[in-house]
């Protein structure tokens, strides 16, 4: 493996010029410092994670992952991110193609609109939507006078974590779709192409690659969120909790493995969420590689 690392990191040296090649021993620092930062910062704490969870043994550890509470905020954790990435995909696509491939005003405000969620502080966000829709709130009264319940319950999460999770499938094709231009879709329309037939066969997929790291890191956000939800969520047990909600309970509780067991549901749904991204990358490569055959 080594012997393959220094063959490639040779190769790619032979195609810079001499005056920018760093030497071997350069390399080897970088990649030794960028391996024990990783190893550090996000191996460790993942690892020390499955440590905890089953420190008191596998049955305390299933006994936690299975609990109805911890069940009851995976679902609701899996429900609202299958609701608020596509919606947040659905809207970057739009804001990303309007930005990229038309001229019109307020463009700078809806840039600074999708980034205002990178600002602004989770909590805030959440109690944003307390004073709008709280029972003290703006539209409080309107909506209790008709039964509509937005907040401590599955909307007002909803809403909380698409505030949080909207700019990251937006920046992510900003600027692809600026880089690529409107040259090939201007091609496809020439040619009698319409609308549908040019974003399907031109447009995405140009814009995959970048809408899918977009999706997955809106993805991860969303099922990781904690401060939003928090304070939308009202914390009822079996009801509103989030698995990051369920998490903080039982850590609050001295409930330490336990609390461990559910976080490493969560750390598993990130593995898997990687693990779905590989297999798209290869499937895609293995087409291309078959298509260049053919």
């Amino acid at each position: 493996m080594a012997g393959a690392v220094t063959a490639h990191l040779s190769q790619e040296a032979s195609k810079r010029p001499k005056h920018i090649t760093e030497s071997a021993g350069v390399k080897w620092v970088l990649i030794s410092i960028a391996i024990l930062f990783l190893g550090l910062a996000v191996a460790m704490p993942l690892v020390s994670v499955f440590i905890e969870a089953f420190k008191k043994g596998f049955d305390v550890y299933k006994a936690a992952i299975t609990d109805p509470d911890a069940l009851s905020a995976l679902r609701l954790t899996l429900l609202v991110a299958l609701i608020a990435v596509p919606l947040n995909a659905v809207f970057g696509i739009a804001a990303a193609w309007a930005i990229s491939k038309f001229r019109f005003k307020g463009k700078n405000l809806l840039i600074t609109l999708i980034d205002l969620p990178f600002a602004v502080s989770p909590v805030i966000s959440g109690m944003i939507y307390i004073l709008l829709f709280g029972a003290q709130g703006f539209l409080g009264p309107w909506l209790d006078k008709h039964d509509i319940q937005i907040v401590f319950a599955l909307p007002g999460i909803v809403l909380a974590t698409i505030f949080v999770t909207v700019p990251f499938v937006a920046r992510e094709l900003i600027p692809l779709m600026q880089a690529q231009g409107v040259q090939e879709e201007e091609a496809a329309a020439s040619l009698g192409a319409k609308g549908w037939q040019i974003f399907w066969r031109v447009t995405l997929p140009n814009i995959k690659w970048g809408l899918l790291y977009g999706i997955i890191l809106s993805n991860a956000r969303a099922m990781g969120e904690f401060g939003a939800v928090s304070v939308v969520s009202g914390h009822i047990r079996g009801e509103t909790n989030t698995l990051p909600l369920h998490i903080e309970i039982l850590y609050n509780e001295y409930q330490f493995s336990a609390s461990f067991a559910v976080a490493s549901l969560l750390v598993m749904l990130a593995v898997l969420t990687l693990l779905v991204k590989a297999l798209f990358e290869w499937k895609t490569n293995q087409r291309a590689s078959q298509e260049k055959l053919d």
